[in-house]
């Protein structure tokens, strides 16, 4: 779906660092760097990807635009509100425009609460529907809008299989009719045959609920065929940001260009002719990051004295990609590398 051009939410400089301490009184001695220096803004209409391997901040960033964590600094404006320094009481209200899918459908719902008081829980902690008989009409109105069966409404979560269970979870955020939806890797922990119908069931919902998507993935494949624009994060910071055809058939950034040559290509001859590009070394501890660019200790153009000296800012670069890069891929080194376009 493409996106109206208004920005729903503006994130700047978002930070959160979770403290480590030790001893006896419990000293501060160090901090994780989930999150350090985020911005990005997410359009009205629009699917926006945020990508990455395991630990680069992707999952932290959904939880503080979402206030489900409270940042160390920066500013998030929902609607043009700053809602980062908001209380619980200030938050209540915007709960409704707001919500999460979670990636785990297994441990995402209580096991002791039937699912018809899953999904009408929302209804009940905002005062919408108080009324028993009507709010069985919204809930299995609910079940029916995601592919479930309205005569399961008083079964239990275990009675459902993982999809049935991730569609639970959809109801339960579309509940309030929100604005903004997270999906935080919504298919990753479902059967490759079930990822396909949960990803339709998000765009069939975001068209006739005119939903803005936040769709959090590893999967770079599903990611093209889903997002509008993608954002690919490493080590707490966005690298590169465009729109998701451009990232993926000319990624500017280095790493970006090594993850997406990492994608299988089903056609033989592309496969032979496509040149894998395999980082060196592990990801860097975010307890203590590499100074200037985090990528430089794993990347294959890095120059001593510059990348490990002054940190590279994210701006516009050839092609429009918006990249946090000294020495951004040339198109022919992007032709060699990620010949994926058709894929």
């Amino acid at each position: 779906m493409s996106a109206s051009g208004e920005k729903l939410v503006e994130v700047r400089d978002l930070v959160k660092h979770f403290p480590i301490r030790a001893g006896l009184f419990q000293r501060q001695v160090g901090a994780v760097q989930a999150v350090d220096g985020v911005s990005l803004d997410v359009f009205r209409g629009e699917t926006l990807g945020i990508v990455g391997e395991s630990g680069c901040g992707k999952s932290t960033t959904a939880r503080l635009i979402t206030r489900l964590l409270d940042p160390t600094s920066g500013s998030i404006l929902f609607e043009g509100t700053d809602i980062a320094t908001m209380g619980r009481k200030q938050l209540k209200p915007l709960r409704r425009a707001m919500q999460m899918v979670f990636q785990d459908p297994y441990s995402s719902l209580n096991p002791r609460k039937t699912v018809g008081t899953i999904i009408g829980e929302p209804f009940r902690i905002h005062g919408v529907e108080t009324d028993k008989r009507k709010l069985k009409v919204l809930v299995q109105g609910l079940m029916e809008q995601v592919g479930l069966n309205p005569e399961h409404y008083n079964r239990y979560p275990h009675e459902f299989s993982g999809g049935q269970r991730q569609r639970i979870g959809v109801a339960r955020a579309i509940a309030l009719k929100p604005r903004l939806i997270i999906a935080d890797e919504p298919v990753s922990a479902l059967d490759v045959s079930i990822q396909a119908q949960i990803l339709n069931l998000l765009r069939d919902l975001q068209s006739e609920l005119d939903l803005t998507l936040v769709f959090i993935a590893h999967d770079l494949s599903v990611v093209r065929h889903v997002c509008d624009r993608v954002a690919v994060m490493y080590l707490g910071k966005i690298v590169e940001l465009a729109d998701a055809e451009q990232l993926y058939d000319h990624p500017r950034h280095p790493y970006s260009g090594a993850l997406l040559s990492a994608v299988p290509v089903p056609d033989p001859r592309l496969a032979r002719e496509k040149h894998r590009q395999v980082l060196t070394g592990d990801v860097p501890s975010p307890t203590n990051p590499p100074a200037a660019c985090r990528f430089h200790t794993r990347c294959p153009k890095f120059v001593a004295g510059h990348c490990d000296v002054e940190e590279p800012l994210l701006e516009a670069k050839s092609g429009g990609n918006v990249v946090a890069c000294h020495y951004p891929l040339t198109d022919d080194e992007i032709a060699t590398r990620v010949p994926t376009a058709a894929a």
